[in-house]
């Protein structure tokens, strides 16, 4: 929504900062509430790491940066593409994948398949086989064909797969493909703690790897955002072997203490409270003996 002003100045009403460039003056709504006013670059410096990167001077204004998306149900990357979309200025859309490389093979063959053995690894937010947001950008790169994306995920539900076409392979040159094995994240984790004190969790880390071998094969040397999309905390065990097979030894809490000390960092409150929480449920029972289980929880 646009209003001319006595003055001629530009206002915008918008929805999200990065949809217009051109305002001088910019009201941005959250549900219909005022969350911000002022100039583009004002508004911009109040939000997200493309906003801090500006901020602090590392990036001119409009000079475009690349993304890099640990994922496995291509969620956050698709939100990176949108906002691409909007104006944002990012040029790479970089996927990260782990073992469970399908995206990766989506984006150097064409071809989305399924049919393949499902790999537990230790970035487990990423073990996935079927990447439910990836159909939303097929329907964009189809030409916004909503035919076309049904008879594609329709393929993928009878026969585990799917292949695009030449023309919308072309739709897809925003986007780079790559992924990171278990022992690659394990060795980035180490690499960079010891490099740098900082402790990555291991979705990050297939993230970090990723963008080496990105930089690697294009020589692009843009500036990088890295979407860090989980806590070391959450994957102490493996994040603490990586950075020293010792550790092993542990418990889960002595390693969680040894982390914020590596880390620099305070325990998360809702892993510190588990120390002293009453446990609620001690039923252990075979696979088999499940359906009655439950049914005894409830009653019946």
């Amino acid at each position: 929504m646009r209003i001319a002003a006595a003055n001629t100045t530009k206002l915008i009403i918008a929805q999200r900062i990065s949809s217009v460039q051109n305002a001088d003056r910019i009201i941005v709504l959250d549900n219909g509430a005022v969350n911000g006013f002022g100039t583009h670059e004002e508004l911009l410096a109040k939000n997200g790491a493309y906003a801090k990167l500006y901020k602090n001077g590392a990036i001119a204004k409009d000079e475009k940066i690349n993304v890099v998306v640990p994922t496995g149900n291509f969620g956050n990357i698709l939100a990176a593409y949108y906002a691409k979309q909007m104006g944002m200025p990012i040029d790479k859309l970089i996927c990260a994948s782990n073992d469970n490389k399908v995206l990766y093979d989506f984006f150097k063959t064409g071809c989305y398949d399924r049919n393949r053995d499902f790999i537990l690894t230790t970035s487990p937010s990423m073990d996935i086989l079927i990447s439910s947001n990836l159909e939303r950008l097929v329907y964009k790169i189809a030409g916004n064909d909503a035919k076309k994306d049904v008879e594609l995920m329709k393929a993928l539900s009878a026969a585990g797969s799917y292949e695009i076409s030449e023309e919308m392979k072309a739709e897809l040159a925003d986007f780079y493909g790559n992924y990171a094995s278990e022992t690659e994240t394990a060795d980035e984790i180490a690499k960079v703690y010891g490099d740098t004190g900082y402790v990555l969790d291991t979705h990050t880390a297939v993230a970090a790897t990723v963008l080496q071998k990105y930089q690697e094969a294009t020589k692009d040397d843009a500036k990088v955002v890295v979407a860090s999309t989980a806590s070391p905390f959450k994957f102490t065990r493996s994040v603490m072997n990586a950075i020293d097979a010792k550790y092993d030894s542990m418990t889960d809490f002595e390693l969680v203490d040894e982390l914020s000390k590596l880390a620099n960092v305070g325990v998360p409150n809702a892993i510190d409270e588990i120390r002293t929480a009453p446990v609620l449920h001690d039923t252990v029972c075979d696979k088999e003996d499940m359906k009655s289980v439950v049914m005894k929880f409830l009653g019946m």
